[in-house]
């Protein structure tokens, strides 16, 4: 098998740096060596590449994805390969993405579904979490059976969207106590989504049509109650895992920090649009423009202390994970689709590429340490989601390597680095203080010189076991 060694970088992992080598032989890391080390020991690698001046640091973990997702009449404008292909341009190595039981189907179909989407077209790898669409004996069975047999041990139910993914309380509690038999993940979008169609067709009536009603009809408070209730089912239930997913407002983090301070295994995600982007800046935008960043839960007000206190949550740990829920849509033809009626708009922001350029612009701010960025983006999803070969530079594991250039800059834009299939960048004039400059995926370099040298169908499934994170 072709050994690699990366030489004269600077290691970064959650605990902290150290100069050294990683030797790499086929898919698997087999030793971190001392500078010099290898040349001592007599090491002669098929292939050497200089990373002097450069972070050399875990290929992210994008734990919430959403390729060729339906919503609203269309579907989400990546395919598992272009997904995957921009997240190896993003320094992205593995990604979860969400397979979808709809209503009135079988669990069973909607994963059979999602395989058949996946195989042989994704260049990195691959997991799944379940989306549960109607809680019954049916549906509660076959979560055990993901769970002891196919390596899907995190299932998402939704607080929101009625007649589409919405269960009531009485269903989450079921399907809680079922995780708690399995010791599986419950993922929850935590938003009262019946009040929240009560506040839609109100502002409808009033002619208040345009995409920054998308933000006011869904207001912090309801990101915080529902938060709160999927906490307390979750006790009910049996301190039961809980993971809040894409989370946008202080109000709702304080009842994920309180439940944290209290023991229970509650657990919670943003990602790089609440911690940059705002209904100001972005959603009210002249015009349709504003269509562009509709996603739920929605974009904040710039005006209180969202985005302060999601960093802070980050530094803290109140906030484990930082992923995209990448959910593309194209202007054209789709978000056009809510042109005089906002809550037609198809929901989703594009960032898989650029999550971990984000994160790191954080890092250049002093939001965040260069520790935090790694264990955030790689090591903490992988521990999160049971990947457990992912997430580490460490003999044993997948070689997922990213090789970071800190002395680099990159601009973001449509005409710019953008490899996502939109017609459009969310993060148009972006510019990162530090550069993606060599991207390993099991081994092999799927991106180095600005140039994608990878391919679909090298990306495996991976089959992931239990939470490392529970008491």
């Amino acid at each position: 098998m072709a050994t690699t060694l990366i030489t004269n970088g600077t290691i970064v992992s959650a605990t902290g740096r150290t100069d050294g080598d990683v030797l790499i032989d086929g898919e698997t890391i087999v030793g971190i060596l001392a500078p010099g080390q290898a040349a001592s020991m007599g090491v002669n690698a098929d292939r050497t590449i200089d990373a002097t001046g450069k972070y050399v640091v875990p290929g992210g973990i994008d734990a919430h994805t959403h390729m060729e997702l339906p919503f609203g009449g269309t579907h989400a404008s990546d395919t598992f390969e272009s997904g995957t292909t921009a997240a190896a341009w993003g320094g992205v190595t593995t990604i979860v993405d969400f397979a979808v039981q709809p209503q009135g189907t079988s669990v069973q179909d909607g994963l059979a579904e999602w395989h058949e989407k996946a195989a042989g077209n994704c260049a990195i790898d691959y997991g799944f979490h379940q989306i549960i669409g109607g809680v019954d004996e049916d549906s509660l069975k076959a979560m055990t059976y993901l769970a002891d047999n196919e390596g899907i041990t995190s299932f998402k139910l939704f607080m929101a969207y009625p007649g589409v993914f919405y269960s009531d309380d009485g269903q989450i509690l079921r399907a809680m106590q079922n995780c708690g038999e399995s010791g599986a993940m419950m993922m929850m979008h935590a938003e009262n989504g019946i009040a929240i169609d009560v506040l839609v067709a109100q502002a409808l009536a009033r002619g208040e049509t345009d995409p920054m009603y998308h933000s006011l009809t869904r207001p912090v408070e309801l990101e915080a109650e529902a938060t709160h209730r999927a906490i307390e089912l979750s006790k009910v239930a049996g301190n039961v895992p809980l993971y809040i997913v894409h989370m946008s407002a202080s109000e709702a983090l304080e009842e994920v920090a309180a439940a944290q301070h209290a023991g229970l295994n509650v657990f919670a995600e943003t990602c790089p649009q609440y911690l940059y982007l705002s209904l100001e800046d972005q959603l009210m935008q002249p015009g349709f423009e504003g269509a562009k960043w509709v996603c739920s839960t929605p974009l904040r007000t710039k005006h209180e202390h969202h985005q302060a206190d999601l960093w802070k949550g980050l530094r803290m740990n109140e906030l484990a994970v930082v992923s995209t829920d990448h959910c593309p849509f194209c202007m054209k033809d789709q978000k056009e689709l809510g042109i005089g009626n906002f809550s037609a708009i198809p929901n989703g922001i594009g960032s898989i590429e650029h999550r971990m350029e984000l994160l790191y612009q954080g890092v250049v701010n002093g939001e965040i340490t260069l520790e935090r960025w790694v264990e955030t983006c790689a090591t903490t999803p992988a521990r999160m989601f049971g990947l457990d070969k992912k997430g580490q530079l460490a003999p044993g594991f997948d070689a997922d390597v990213l090789i970071w250039d800190p002395n680099s800059k990159t601009k973001l834009g449509i005409n710019d680095k953008h490899h996502m299939n939109m017609d459009h960048s969310a993060w148009e004039g972006f510019e990162i203080d530090g550069k993606v400059d060599t991207v390993i995926s099991r081994g092999t370099v799927v991106m180095e010189n600005d140039q994608f040298t990878g391919r679909a169908g090298h990306g495996k499934y991976i089959k992931r076991g239990l939470s490392t994170y529970l008491h």
